[in-house]
């Protein structure tokens, strides 16, 4: 076996792996014993880059890596484009331990301008994907990003429904269909003049299509441009003695220029650049992201990185450097740091191959952008002192619960990864389950996932239970789609539950996997071979710490037996009229929404919508209030 390989033997064993590796770009992965991915890396070469980790120069975060490594694996890519891609990826599938990696990486935002549709809306997005549309981002915070977008829709109105809207034979705007307008009036947002209504007509495409423009302008921090154009707009309309809108057009010029006042301005002849600082302390780390459009600083945000231990600022710029443009909106054509990174040509390569175009890093020894450089790192430094302030006060008691966790479990260390499961179900129908994870304490919200019952409905948790954690451990950490094994498994339930846990992880092979039932009447803990039940004490942090991932197991189980449910409620009643098919089927639950409000309704309502008429109407009516 791998794990009793003792430390020489198994770095030999290492070593003659990458032997084996071929001279080509890619990416790499070091693994544990259990399969589990420590490190991910990326290379022009793959075996020269990998041969480094075995020479005598390498720092004390990777010499531990290598260490508890027993496996080494490669992806080879077309080009070193697509290492840093599948390498960004990599990252965030696995979240390894020693590499420096964003933390909450999948939930930042972006804003999207939906540019493929006539009417385009903008709106803030966590997923990027639609080709026809124009993102901005990511962004560290998204509630400054509803900020900017509310102070973006008081200048320049936009609407952010989901109604289809096209334009007619003269260019305006018109609902399809018309019914799903409610009352065919438009809605609060324009009469608080935050759109335009072209649901109903009042503007053309044209016009919408060029106030969008200004949008996007506002958006790319193109703030001088904006204003002239505007001070242009409101003479010409002065000129024309229309002064409502020469009023309204000074009013939005004022708003843009407060918005200028309110950015650090700085004489750098209109550049396009990003600025870049990280401050590292304790295995704590934040890159300080300036934003420089037109010259003028348009944009600061901050954002924090984990598994820095032993990492210097330049390492840690550059991982953030690589998963940051990896999943940028765009790459500007210029980056500034105040130190040099390391691997910088293959990050140029990749950075321009992305961009399309000149990618340049600049390290700038004096004048002004050598000022915002040290600006970022200051602000950079100060965000860390921040972040830590909060972070350890949560990570003190985090900590001291995973510890009470293991000491009352008896488990060799604190638990990093603690899966929990639940299953819900009304009298064994749609019945669903639940698998959140906790990693060093903290919900890993990408990792959550749900399980419909494959066997049929029936009220029985234990063969539920069951049937769930082998479907979960199928999913095995040596395939390249596979979840990592846990540290720890806690079911919902008691010594039933826990039984068809141990008989789940038999089956799977993984009985080494320590695992406990969390009982609700009395917070009892039931672990295997044992008779009477741990207690933790009921101030006990350990305690707490069970308590919420059991809840949030439980709240995640409910929340989708509510939906798999109210979704079967609405196609099982359909489903029994004759006459209704898919298409119908799709035009009611878009004009009504909901089985109730189909029950609420005339019955000419009903037969208003495209393909139901009067004698169908009556037959759904029916059916739906019987």
């Amino acid at each position: 076996m791998l794990g009793s390989v003792d430390r020489t033997s198994r770095r030999e064993s290492l070593e003659a792996q990458v032997a084996s590796f071929p001279a080509q770009p890619g990416v790499y992965l070091f693994k544990d014993g259990k399969g589990r991915v420590l490190y991910v890396g990326k290379a022009d070469v793959l075996r020269d880059r990998v041969r480094n980790y075995f020479g005598p120069s390498l720092d004390v975060r990777l010499v531990r890596m290598v260490e508890r490594a027993e496996r080494l694996e490669y992806v080879l890519t077309g080009s070193i484009s697509e290492a840093f891609l599948l390498e960004a990826n990599l990252i965030k599938q696995h979240h390894p331990r020693y590499n420096i990696r964003l933390k909450d990486d999948k939930s930042y935002p972006y804003v999207k301008v939906t540019l493929g549709e006539p009417f385009p809306r903008i709106l803030r997005t966590r997923t990027l994907g639609d080709k026809t549309a124009r993102y901005f981002g990511p962004f560290a915070n998204a509630k400054s990003v509803d900020q900017s977008l509310d102070l973006l829709q008081k200048l320049f109105p936009y609407r952010t429904c989901k109604l289809t809207i096209l334009a007619d034979d003269a260019g305006r705007g018109r609902t399809v269909p018309p019914s799903a307008l409610p009352g065919g009036r438009p809605c609060l947002l324009y009469h608080l003049k935050r759109c335009t209504a072209p649901c109903v007509g009042n503007t053309t495409a044209s016009d919408y299509r060029a106030t969008i423009d200004k949008s996007v302008l506002f958006l790319e921090g193109r703030y001088e441009a904006l204003a002239r154009e505007t001070r242009r707009e409101m003479q010409a309309a002065s000129d024309a003695l229309a002064f409502e809108r020469a009023a309204e057009l000074r009013d939005r010029l004022q708003a843009i220029e407060r918005t200028l006042d309110r950015q650090e301005v700085h004489a750098y002849k209109g550049d396009d650049f990003d600025v870049l600082a990280a401050a590292v302390d304790e295995g704590d780390a934040v890159v300080q992201v300036f934003r420089v459009r037109d010259g003028t600083v348009v944009s600061r945000d901050h954002f924090s990185l984990e598994g820095s231990e032993g990492a210097a600022p330049p390492d840690v710029l550059s991982s953030f450097m690589r998963q940051h443009y990896a999943i940028a909106a765009a790459i500007p054509p210029e980056i500034v740091t105040p130190v040099a990174i390391p691997d910088a040509e293959s990050f140029i390569a990749f950075a321009q191959e992305r961009r399309s175009g000149p990618v340049h890093l600049l390290v700038p020894q004096r004048g002004k952008k050598r000022h915002l450089a040290e600006l970022a790192e200051r602000n950079a430094t100060d965000a860390l002192q921040q972040e830590r302030v909060r972070w350890l006060a949560d990570r003190g008691k985090t900590d001291t619960a995973l510890r009470e966790l293991a000491d009352a479990l008896g488990l060799e260390a604190a638990p990093r990864r603690i899966e929990c499961y639940d299953v819900s179900h009304v009298q064994g129908t749609n019945v669903v389950s639940s698998m959140v994870v906790f990693e060093d304490g903290r919900p890993a919200k990408h990792a959550y996932r749900r399980f419909r019952a494959k066997i049929t409905d029936r009220n029985d948790d234990f063969t539920n239970m069951r049937d769930t954690l082998r479907r979960r451990f199928q999913r095995s950490p040596a395939e390249g789609d596979g979840w990592p094994l846990p540290d720890l498994v806690i079911l919902d339930g008691g010594k039933g539950q826990l039984s068809a846990g141990q008989a789940a992880l038999s089956d799977a092979g993984l009985l080494q996997i320590p695992i406990a039932a969390l009982a609700k009447e009395h917070e009892e803990l039931f672990v295997p071979n044992r008779g009477e039940p741990i207690v933790l004490p009921r101030t006990s942090q350990g305690l707490y710490l069970v308590q919420r991932i059991r809840d949030e197991a439980h709240r995640f189980a409910v929340t989708y037996h509510q939906k798999v449910r109210g979704k079967r409620a609405i196609q099982s009643v359909l489903d029994d009229v004759d006459g209704v098919g898919p298409a119908r089927k799709r035009a009611l639950l878009r004009r009504f929404g909901s089985v109730r409000a189909m029950r609420e309704a005339p019955v000419t309502d009903l037969a208003a919508v495209s393909g139901v008429g009067p004698a169908l109407a009556e037959r759904i009516k029916q059916a739906i209030e019987s």
